[in-house]
C-alpha cells in the first residue's frame, strides 16, 4: 500500500474524532499498519489530533524504532504495536475519549449491548482495569483483550475507548458504534427508569 494514502486516511480519520469531541486538548493516538512494508504510522506524542499535520506523523518498525520522522511516539504506542503483533487482521488502532463510553468504563460497568447493531457488529466491549496511562501495565492489560478475535473495542477504566479494524476507517466506525451504544444504553436507562 503507498505510505502516503495510508498516512492522508489517518489525518482524515484523526481530525474526524478530534472533532466530535473525542480527544479533547492532545490526548488519543492514532496508528495505522503498513501491510506491505511492516511500518507503523503514529501519531506524535503532544499533538492535537483535530489539527494533525504530515509532519505530526512518526515510521516506526514493529519493534518501536522510528524510522521516520522527529518527535517522541504517542505515549501508548506500546499498546498500538502490541496490538499488531497479536492480531493479523488488525491494521489500525484508534484511541479516543469519548464521553458515554468513558463513562461506562471509569464507573466499571460493562457496556450493555441493547441495540441489534451492537449485538451483531460489537459482540462484546470488555473492560480493561485501570493502570497508568503510558504504562507497560496498561499496555499488557489491553492487548490481552484483543487476543480475543471476536473483540474489536475495548473501554479502558477511568480512560477512554481503543477500538480497532482493517484500515482505519473501520476502526473509527467501531468507535462510533461503542460511543452510540453507550448513548443510547444511558437513555435507555433512564426512560426505563421513569416510565
Amino acid at each position: 500500500m503507498v505510505s502516503e494514502d495510508l498516512k492522508a486516511s489517518l489525518i482524515k480519520v484523526s481530525k474526524l474524532a478530534g472533532s466530535r469531541g473525542w480527544c479533547p486538548g492532545t490526548s488519543g493516538n492514532i496508528s495505522v499498519l503498513n501491510p506491505d512494508t511492516g511500518e507503523v504510522y503514529i501519531k506524535i506524542s503532544g499533538r492535537s489530533m483535530s489539527d494533525l499535520k504530515p509532519t505530526d506523523i512518526l515510521t516506526l518498525n514493529l519493534d518501536g524504532k522510528v524510522i521516520d520522522g522527529s518527535g517522541r511516539p504517542s505515549k501508548e504506542v506500546n499498546f498500538h504495536l502490541g496490538i499488531y503483533k497479536k492480531r493479523k487482521d488488525v491494521k489500525a488502532v484508534l484511541h479516543t475519549h469519548p464521553p458515554y463510553a468513558t463513562a461506562y468504563a471509569t464507573a466499571g460497568k460493562p457496556l450493555p449491548m441493547v441495540t441489534a447493531t451492537a449485538k451483531l457488529i460489537l459482540k462484546k466491549v470488555p473492560i480493561v482495569d485501570y493502570a497508568p496511562p503510558g504504562s507497560k501495565e496498561l499496555a499488557e492489560l489491553v492487548v490481552s483483550k484483543f487476543e480475543d478475535p471476536d473483540v474489536c473495542s475495548v473501554i479502558m477504566k477511568n480512560h477512554g475507548v481503543v477500538s480497532v479494524g482493517a484500515d482505519i476507517y473501520r476502526a473509527l466506525y467501531v468507535t462510533e458504534w461503542v460511543e452510540n451504544e453507550a448513548e443510547t444504553a444511558f437513555l435507555y436507562s433512564i426512560i426505563k427508569r421513569l416510565l
